[in-house]
């Protein structure tokens, strides 16, 4: 236990496996983080009551059967690939579905990268009197099988901070390789409210232009611009929708939010994370506002031209964040 009040951070055993919990006494915040699984944050408990949707209810659960909860990162590629071959840098690259290390959609096209349940290691863990956060590290140059499917060798680094009421994820990307890295990568967060039923759920979607999917869930190279009023109530509405050109404020940030009656949960998006997919199925009591570095496929259509691609320059690094900011629980 390292303690500064009202913060903490503890490193110990949940159900046998290692966790590490940040704790805000203050505000009765608490987040744990499983760093072998993904290093996933699967818990986000404000006096109480889980931010973070989960199916299971016990850890030992989710190691069992993996599934996609609490908070979930997509890398190398975020969502979907519309093939097995994908362009980076003037070049062709093809994936090895014998490898088995990727998952495919309905459709058999490959989806949500590489590590979403991969270990990871923790580097750092600190608390002091304003925060409390633990970093871990992924060295994703040394497996073979992943290296086989995207050959840029590089590290990932990922801290959870919690600070003043709020969870901020900062995640950086050093690229190894001689060649710049193609950059497509996200986080899938699974929210929730519990003081009104998911039909009565407010929400806000501070976008300027949704992008046109075709019937396997890839954009088509369009986009048409937004109409929906805000906020965008859920009752018989459902949400599987890929958005761009954020609206954003002065700072370069963009706030989506749900909202029950007084329950409400804000997620912040960095300046480099421009696209948001929002997901909210009907009959589920969960909503994702999910922080993309590109559209789904940005790989191919950015080389086609259609959408911008970012890219990490060769011995270079990458770093943004976006928060996590519950109200009223």
């Amino acid at each position: 236990m390292l303690a500064a009040n009202p913060y903490s951070v503890f490193r110990g055993l949940t159900d046998g496996i290692e966790t590490v919990t940040l704790r805000d006494d203050v505000r009765h915040q608490e987040v744990k983080i499983v760093p072998s699984l993904g290093n996933n944050s699967y818990s986000y408990l404000v006096n109480g009551h889980e931010v973070f949707w989960s199916p299971y209810k016990s850890l030992a659960e989710f190691k069992a059967k993996p599934a996609n909860l609490g908070n979930p990162f997509l890398a190398p590629w975020a969502n979907r690939i519309d093939g097995l071959t994908y362009s980076a840098n003037g070049k062709q690259y093809h994936l090895n579905p014998d490898l088995g290390s990727f998952r495919s959609d309905g459709f058999k096209q490959p989806i949500h990268g590489l590590v979403m349940y991969a270990p990871w290691k923790v580097v750092r863990a600190e608390a002091n009197a304003q925060a409390a956060w633990v970093t871990s590290r992924l060295e994703f140059w040394r497996e073979p099988a992943w290296m086989a499917q995207f050959p840029f060798a590089h590290n990932l680094e990922m801290t959870y901070r919690l600070s003043n009421g709020e969870l901020e994820v900062i995640t950086t990307v050093e690229n190894l390789s001689s060649q710049p890295m193609p950059l497509s990568l996200g986080y899938h967060p699974y929210f929730q409210v519990h003081d009104a039923p998911r039909d009565a759920w407010q929400v806000h979607l501070p976008v300027k232009s949704k992008v046109t999917l075709g019937p396997t869930l890839t954009p088509t190279g369009e986009k048409t611009a937004m109409t929906t009023a805000a906020p965008l109530g859920l009752q018989g509405v459902a949400l599987d929708d890929v958005y761009t050109d954020l609206a954003a404020d002065a700072k370069g940030t963009t706030e989506f939010w749900v909202k029950g009656k007084q329950q409400q949960v804000s997620v912040i998006y960095g300046p480099k994370y421009p696209v948001a997919v929002v997901y909210a199925p009907l009959g589920r009591n969960f909503i994702c506002f999910e922080p993309m570095t590109g559209v789904t496929n940005v790989f191919n259509l950015g080389a086609q031209g259609k959408f911008p691609l970012q890219s990490v320059p060769a011995s270079g690094s990458w770093r943004e964040s976006f928060w996590i900011r519950p109200a009223g629980f």
